[in-house]
């Protein structure tokens, strides 16, 4: 499986929150610790929602945890 088309600033943003842990923002969206994991190392691609509550979860646009790179998509 390839580099997903969707990389994510959580790790800084996870820091810039208190040193937040993948625990903490995995218990504020409702997911396990291991989403956070592969979504971070950009292995899996959140759902619009996921993506929507972590961003709301840093009070940022979805544009500032997010970003997609047409290039990376195997479409």
């Amino acid at each position: 499986m390839g580099k997903s088309a969707i990389s994510n600033n959580i790790r800084k943003l996870r820091f810039l929150h208190g040193e937040m842990t993948q625990q903490d923002l995995a218990d504020k969206v409702g997911v396990t610790r291991q989403t956070i994991i592969a979504i971070e190392k950009e292995r899996y691609a959140p759902s619009l929602e996921l993506a929507f509550r972590i961003a709301f979860v840093f009070d940022a646009p979805l544009e500032d945890v997010f970003s997609y790179d047409a290039k990376n998509d195997p479409i």
